[in-house]
């Protein structure tokens, strides 16, 4: 009949019924009416189970009662023994269970079936279950009597045949709870597919939309997915469970099939529940150091506008001394958190930190000095970005200052990267610190004969600076006689800008200005020096100490 009401199944109306039959199927079976039956069975104490070791007396997956052990008889030994002897009794078909009784002995009540003996209880025993030694001694010969009558008459023919009927049954119910499972999941997915190309149809246009409904789709579909997966596993289970549980050999099987499902899901709920007080300390501990770093945070940025000034203190030092302040603030965190943290015990744990500490001193020192000497360098005002700067061989821009290295970028747009612990022990040269208020010094030398007046040499010079547009007028150009050498006297002109970053296009006007300078009033510069000379002394004589463009000295 049940088979026959499977063919006729319709997805649209009837799984409800169908799913009514297969809980019912799987709640009525033999192992429930198994169980039923022991109306008779002493409940065993809780408090002394939790405190003294027991092991049950199982028989095709039913618990008949459990049994405590000694020092030389471990519980589970009694327990196998005990069911090793009933299994005997239930399979000796001249053994009649009407047979069995208790008799007394020297050392407790015993279970007798013919000439041999069950099990005895003893004193220990009706302690544990809180009954008196005979009565308990009954209940357990009751008890093991109904075990074995339901051992042979799950054994006969007709119980298999009706195990073997209730399991195909079973498994066209599930083929069908399979098949409409799979189908109201595709009739699902089929109508979000639809709703979800009719709305992109109306988002033409609209990139951004359309990917955040590319994104709730893909949540949808995973969604769909798991749903129809868990769905599967559990239908799955339930058939498994029911089926084993139908025939004696498997039904111990079926019994604790949930057992290895469910048990390291109970594990891992109860170890979260022991740690859930550590976790809410873990969570007060994050929100404290949060908000403490926002205010931090908060603060340094007043200071960097200068809303809160602080004597001594640069407003340049404020986002490097929030950073390291921070990670300050982490490490102390890290170290108030540490004892709280689930497994922080734990041998691993203690192995994978030393690790860890290991690899990271043998393998950070240069990088912790990189970035010591980038706080160090914040903090003695060496340079900061957009500084013209020379690092020992390299002169350029400071484009980016972090904490292990400093991004240079020269006069050919070249990226130079140079470690801050370099830097540290180098010369820096910065050109622009002086530039914005005094004023930078641009200088160059050419060398001039001794027949040239100094005065027209310094006139030539100083007009050479006045033509080059970008120097500064005020302080004025000035120019300096560095040394009389043996073919010439080196002449020095210097000149003021407030433009770092120009240096490199003035040089090359001062450059031009000096040459067209000299050029117009005839004079050589001695640059490079040559060998002989004439045989006329090289001296100026007192008439052309003011040769254009000098100016005659007023007295």
């Amino acid at each position: 009949m049940l088979l026959h009401c499977g063919l006729m199944f319709h997805p649209a109306r009837s799984y409800p019924v169908v799913i009514a039959v297969l809980a019912g199927m799987l709640l009525v079976s033999p192992a429930a009416a198994q169980d039923g039956t022991a109306k008779g069975a002493p409940s065993p104490a809780p408090v002394l189970e939790e405190t003294i070791p027991t092991a049950p007396i199982d028989i095709d997956g039913t618990v008949l009662f459990r049994v405590r052990g000694a020092s030389a008889l471990p519980a589970e030994k009694r327990a196998g023994n005990i069911s090793t002897r009933i299994v005997g009794l239930a399979r000796d078909p001249a053994f009649q269970p009407s047979e069995l009784r208790t008799e007394e002995s020297e050392h407790g009540t015993s279970v007798v079936a013919g000439k041999s003996t069950v099990m005895v209880v003893v004193e220990a025993d009706a302690k544990l279950e809180s009954v008196d030694r005979k009565q308990l001694a009954a209940l357990y010969a009751e008890r093991i009597r109904q075990a074995i009558a339901d051992y042979r008459s799950a054994r006969t023919r007709d119980a298999l045949a009706g195990a073997v009927a209730r399991t195909l049954a079973a498994t066209v119910v599930l083929a069908l709870l399979v098949a409409l499972l799979v189908w109201m999941a595709r009739r699902i997915e089929s109508r979000v597919k639809r709703l979800y190309d009719r709305r992109v149809v109306e988002q033409q246009g609209n990139t951004l939309r359309i990917l955040r409904l590319d994104r709730i789709w893909e949540v949808i579909r995973g969604v769909i997915g798991v749903t129809r997966s868990v769905a599967l596993l559990v239908l799955a289970v339930a058939y498994a469970q029911y089926v084993l549980i139908q025939f004696p050999a498997t039904r111990a099987a079926g019994t604790r099939i949930l057992e290895y499902i469910l048990g390291p899901l109970e594990s891992m709920g109860r170890g979260f529940v022991a740690i859930v007080p550590d976790l809410v300390i873990l969570v007060i501990i994050y929100f404290v150091a949060r908000y403490g770093l926002v205010l931090m945070r908060l603060y340094f940025e007043a200071v960097e506008r200068g809303t809160l000034a602080i004597d001594g203190f640069d407003t340049e030092w404020a986002q490097p001394t929030y950073k390291l302040l921070r990670v300050v603030v982490v490490v102390f965190t890290l170290v108030v958190a540490y004892p709280y943290i689930p497994g922080s015990g734990s041998d691993a744990f203690k192995g994978i930190s030393l690790f860890i500490g290991v690899v990271f001193s043998l393998g950070s020192s240069s990088a912790v000095a990189n970035i010591i000497a980038g706080y160090m360098m914040t903090y003695r005002r060496a340079f900061k970005i957009g500084d013209r700067v020379k690092i020992g061989g390299f002169t350029g821009d400071v484009a980016e200052v972090r904490l292990q290295v400093t991004h240079l970028k020269t006069f050919k747009n070249e990226e130079v990267i140079v470690p801050n612990s370099s830097i540290l022990n180098a010369e820096v040269i910065n050109y622009s610190t002086l530039a914005r208020t005094t004023g930078l010094i641009l200088h160059t030398t050419v060398g001039i004969g001794y027949e040239t007046p100094w005065r027209q040499v310094e006139a030539m010079l100083l007009e050479a600076a006045r033509r080059t547009a970008g120097l500064q007028k005020e302080p004025a150009p000035f120019v300096r006689e560095l040394s009389l050498g043996d073919f010439c006297v080196t002449y020095e002109l210097n000149a003021y800008c407030n433009e770092a970053q120009a240096m490199n296009a003035l040089y090359a006007a001062m450059h031009r200005n000096i040459l067209d300078v000299f050029n117009e009033y005839g004079v050589q510069i001695m640059t490079p020096a040559y060998e002989g000379d004439t045989p006329e002394p090289k001296v100026v004589p007192k008439d052309k100490w003011f040769t254009p463009p000098a100016a005659p000295e007023s007295r």
